[in-house]
């Protein structure tokens, strides 16, 4: 069953994410400090993704395009309308003063954005092995713990994106193996997973307030990345 590991891996933040709810109550100066510490855990954990290739033109060139592409459709602006409007629907509840859309927000991209997802996702399809997202299922359910904590009920419904982004994955890569080699299905897992943590160390800065970057609008260079690489591969007539 290709779709296992993310269904667990959205069960997973969903539990995460009703657990928390049992802590929103601390004080707010400990939500500050506490999101402080995942600001930086994000960062680090970025930080050390990014360094996992070292074609750099190939990153640089990937976050160029997806920049643009991700402007020219303004990707964050209509997420950021999706938590809206799920923080609409939510009004009548005893949620309604919470940080419903950015809890979705942050945590769509932190669960989102990252080589476990991609990593497990075509190890689901490919090889039907589940591992790693039972591993990210446990991972993502205790970060969603800790969001819920400050950014509340908003977490829950980025198992959503979570579960159609990994699945798609899943399901493409029963496929996979038609199109693409395995040599460059490596370099493009190291090349996305450096893409992805650059992308990752841009969430933790948000979240520890130092910048307001937008990050789903630089969402499509995990898509461009992978084309850049092709076309970088061919001129060094790697294969």
């Amino acid at each position: 069953m290709e779709l296992l590991g993310p269904l667990v891996n959205g069960a997973g933040i969903i539990l995460g994410t009703l657990i928390g709810l049992f802590f929103s109550r601390i004080p707010e100066r400990f939500k500050e400090t506490v999101m402080s510490g995942i600001g930086l855990t994000v960062i680090l954990i970025g930080l050390s993704m990014s360094m996992t290739s070292d074609r750099m033109v190939v990153i640089l060139l990937s976050l160029l395009t997806g920049a643009i592409i991700g402007e020219l459709f303004d990707l964050d602006e209509k997420l950021n309308r999706l938590g809206a409007y799920i923080e609409a629907k939510m009004k009548g509840s005893s949620q309604s003063d919470s940080r419903i859309a950015e809890g979705f927000v942050t945590a769509s991209l932190i669960f989102v954005i990252g080589a476990l997802a991609v990593v497990g996702a075509l190890d689901s399809g490919l090889r039907g092995d589940h591992e790693v997202l039972f591993t990210k299922a446990l991972i993502d359910g205790f970060v969603a713990l800790v969001l819920t904590t400050t950014l509340g009920i908003g977490v829950i419904f980025s198992a959503i994106p979570v579960l159609l982004y990994e699945g798609g994955i899943a399901l493409f890569a029963t496929q996979i193996d038609r199109f693409i080699s395995e040599s460059f299905l490596d370099l493009f897992i190291e090349d996305m997973t450096s893409t992805g943590g650059l992308l990752i160390v841009a969430i933790g800065l948000n979240l520890i307030k130092i910048t307001n970057i937008r990050v789903a609008n630089l969402l499509p260079s995990l898509i461009t990345v992978g084309i850049i690489l092709y076309i970088y591969v061919q001129l060094q007539g790697l294969f």
